[in-house]
């Protein structure tokens, strides 16, 4: 008789905690965080959280920190552990940078990352953005209400009795108050966070992007030019860097520093954010910076930038060697304590109880590993790699996809709102397909568009093909106001000049119907130029962002050959609905079904002012 496997040693063959959860991701900084063993580089974090407590006591402005660590030793679960550690406190706003898509516009991208970091929530569990906005309406007002209760209660009551009248004086208010906030369009921006009609639309503006002419209407929020957005990018948020540090003391991370892209001058990524630092580090009230890279970034790319000592002398403020802070390599207890945690929880959330904490290895062979000092990643992929009775083959982009594919269901609006990132998956996916022939359309060659700089920014690729008879010019957008619009497809239909014999414009939104020049051109690419305008659906790009997002994490360690044949195995991209509509013959028609970004309901513009009404406004401030 075969003896029956106990219910562990059944869960261990069904389940493994450890695949696909080798390299922290952003969603794992900003959501459930891995297993940690905060004794672990104790000296990094709590190098953070003492820089945190000098700030807001008043005994420094400003602190540098940087980390400087091997890959897979651990940064990033270091700057996970500080996320998660300061969610649980009252006294600092997060904000985390691990993405530079445009080092060209750095500060119009870190805007973009600022406005999204603050749209997550913090220690309130409301997002950290409310947190501001009810702490400015308390400060000004002497009332101590909750984010929460102006949510349900008070911001409901007064906007539909007063309409945007009362965003009006409470803006009003804060600006005689705060007489040191410059930008009426800010606060404005910050208060309607606490809207819930209005949230989404206000992040959006807040993240330097355009709202629809009803929306800006409507919550009296101008649109910036486009030419302005970067040149405007930096002392937006220094203004908001500087209204949220009146309350709590920002931290400000940026991660994955150790990549070759360069801006246009030739500086990395690392230089551009390093001076970046510098300039926030001169200018602000008070923040905490932190900075981590490779040994060999800090050496190869910081020391040598212009004016090295006055950048060193900002990301290692606090260090009298003037060094950063170096994370260590695990020793034998280490490896045991990161081993037994994360099993702990994998057993405790499977309601089963092992036999000994790092049950099925053995603790000796991992006691061994330590004399190799390793890193947490090779640990977790051994683990990964030996967990139950025998080794496993497992297939790391597999997981990796899956991790990603998850990661991407759970933000897709926000990704839906990212051309360039969709722009890049939807390259990526073309270039798996050179050499194939599909839609009547043999592939050979992905391009860029040659453009200067009055046209730069507005088409994203193109696809050659059929011995170079057809070239599909692709253009991403999703942005809402018809001047951008009209603008992108003003080079849409210029065939002759950016030599492609069709536009292709892909979007998920309706486009408005008073924005007469888009309309008119939109007319011309579809009626007179057999263009095409391929609707983007969510279901279609998600597997393309995740496979994306796969290939551009170097952390992985992948060769782009792993994952062109993962994504021909699995048909991820040949399959694929949007794919395949871009390159089939176009229909000459709008999509149906198009989503209307305008607000749902608009707030009365006539509202009654009789002395009562005023009276309510006013009493906000008494």
């Amino acid at each position: 008789m075969i003896a029956k496997a106990s219910p562990i040693d059944e869960l261990i063959q069904k389940k493994n905690p450890f695949v696909g959860h080798i390299v922290v991701r952003s969603s794992q900084v900003w959501g459930k965080s891995f297993p940690d063993v905060p004794s672990i580089n104790a000296h990094a974090s709590d190098a953070v959280f003492d820089a945190v407590k000098k700030v807001s006591k008043g005994e420094r402005e400003n602190v540098g920190i940087t980390i400087t660590a091997e890959k897979g030793l651990g940064k990033s679960h270091i700057i996970s552990r500080i996320r998660h550690r300061l969610q649980t406190e009252d006294n600092a706003f997060f904000i985390y940078m691990g993405k530079y898509d445009n080092l060209n516009q750095i500060k119009y991208e870190f805007l973009q990352t600022v406005a999204a970091s603050l749209r997550a929530h913090g220690s309130k569990n409301v997002m950290q953005w409310q947190e501001i906005a009810a702490a400015l309406i308390n400060e000004v007002t002497g009332y101590d209400h909750t984010p929460q209760k102006y949510i349900d209660n008070i911001y409901p009551k007064n906007l539909n009795k007063h309409s945007n009248k009362f965003i009006d004086r409470l803006t009003q208010i804060v600006l005689q108050k705060k007489p040191d906030i410059t930008n009426p369009y800010l606060v404005r921006g910050i208060l309607w966070t606490l809207s819930s009609v209005h949230s989404n639309y206000a992040n959006y503006w807040l993240s330097g992007l355009e709202l629809t002419q009803q929306q800006a209407e409507v919550m009296g929020l101008p649109n910036s030019e486009k030419e302005d957005k970067e040149a405007e990018g930096l002392k937006t948020v220094r203004q908001i860097l500087d209204i949220i540090s009146d309350y709590k003391v920002p931290v400000i991370c940026f991660d994955e520093l150790d990549n070759t892209e360069v801006n246009e001058y030739g500086f990395l990524s690392a230089q551009v954010v390093a001076s970046l630092v510098k300039d926030l580090y001169n200018s602000l009230k008070r923040g905490v910076f932190l900075l981590a890279m490779y040994p060999e970034t800090w050496k190869g790319q910081i020391k040598v930038l212009p004016q090295a000592e006055a950048v060193i002398d900002r990301l290692v403020s606090e260090q009298l060697d003037r060094q950063p802070l170096k994370l260590n390599n695990l020793n034998s207890d280490d490896i045991v304590a990161i081993v037994s945690q994360w099993l702990k929880v994998f057993y405790k959330e499977n309601q089963v109880t092992p036999p000994h904490p790092v049950y099925p290895f053995n603790e000796t062979k991992l006691r061994q590993f330590g004399k190799s000092k390793p890193t947490v990643r090779s640990i977790l992929k051994w683990c990964a790699e030996n967990f139950g009775n025998s080794p496993t083959e497992w297939n790391p982009v597999e997981e990796y996809y899956q991790n990603e594919l998850a990661n991407v269901e759970s933000s897709i609006d926000e990704l839906m709102e990212d051309e360039e990132v969709i722009s890049k998956a939807l390259r990526f996916a073309f270039s798996s397909l050179v050499g194939e022939k599909l839609e009547e359309v043999k592939i050979e060659a992905i391009q860029d568009i040659e453009a200067k700089s009055p046209d730069k920014g507005y088409l994203d690729f193109k696809i050659v093909g059929n011995d170079s008879k057809v070239k599909i010019g692709v253009d991403v957008i999703q942005q809402s106001t018809g001047t951008y619009v009209g603008a992108a497809l003003k080079r849409l239909i210029e065939y002759e000049k950016f030599d492609i014999t069709r536009g292709c414009l892909v979007r998920s939104k309706k486009i408005s119907s008073v924005a007469a020049l888009a309309n008119k051109r939109l007319k011309t690419l579809l009626h007179e130029q057999g263009g095409e305008w391929v609707k983007l659906q969510s279901q279609d790009i998600k597997p393309l962002l995740a496979i994306w997002f796969v290939y551009s994490c170097e952390s992985y360690e992948l060769t782009k050959e792993q994952i062109f044949d993962f994504i021909k195995q699995e048909q991820i991209a040949i399959n694929n609905p949007l794919v395949r509509e871009i390159l089939s013959e176009p229909s000459g028609e709008q999509p149906e079904d198009l989503t209307d970004d305008d607000l749902p309901i608009s707030i009365p513009q006539s509202v009654d002012s009789s002395a009562d009404d005023i009276d309510l406004i006013l009493s906000l401030s008494n």
